[in-house]
């Protein structure tokens, strides 16, 4: 038998991508006006190489990733656990209190996320738990998996996992 490869495999594709509109915050009393951006995201994971010398079918990744960046497109991205905004719920509404102001979405606009701020090293990270929360990859034999997640080009921010 012959060792064990492992390889690792990246997935950059042109329609990795979702446009949403966030700001984010430096303090409890500065942080940046409502704008948004065209977020590009990539995926490398490391996996043994089978007897048949294949990794894992990579449809199944490309398939995941697109899922989880359509779920964040065209929407205005606010972080449920800051300790500098609150988020309200009235009336079709969601209203983010930061500081001395009140500002109201539409709540069918919004995307409230666990994390704790709209940055792309949060987003690298959610993305992480997300990509490795879906049943479609379990029992695959992935040993590492990295996320990148780029607000403009050349600027990019990475989340690591690695089996232990």
């Amino acid at each position: 038998m012959p060792p064990e490869s492992l390889t690792c495999i990246e997935i950059s594709k042109e329609y990795l991508n979702f446009s949403a509109g966030h700001f984010t915050i430096f303090s409890a009393t500065e942080r940046e006006n409502l704008h948004g951006h065209n977020f590009q995201v990539r995926c490398a994971v490391t996996a043994g190489i089978g007897p048949d010398g294949l990794a894992f079918d990579y449809v199944l990744l490309k398939r995941v990733l697109r899922d989880l960046c359509d779920a964040l497109d065209e929407r205005v991205l606010l972080p449920e656990l800051s300790p500098y905004l609150a988020l309200e719920h009235q009336d079709g509404m969601v209203v983010a209190r930061f500081a001395d102001e009140r500002i109201p979405f539409l709540a069918r606009d919004c995307l409230e996320l666990p994390i704790r701020n709209v940055t792309i090293e949060e987003l690298a990270g959610l993305l992480v738990i997300r990509l490795r929360a879906r049943p479609e990859l379990t029992g695959l034999d992935l040993r590492a998996l990295e996320i990148g997640v780029s607000s403009s080009p050349g600027q990019w921010a990475f989340s690591h996992w690695e089996s232990a």
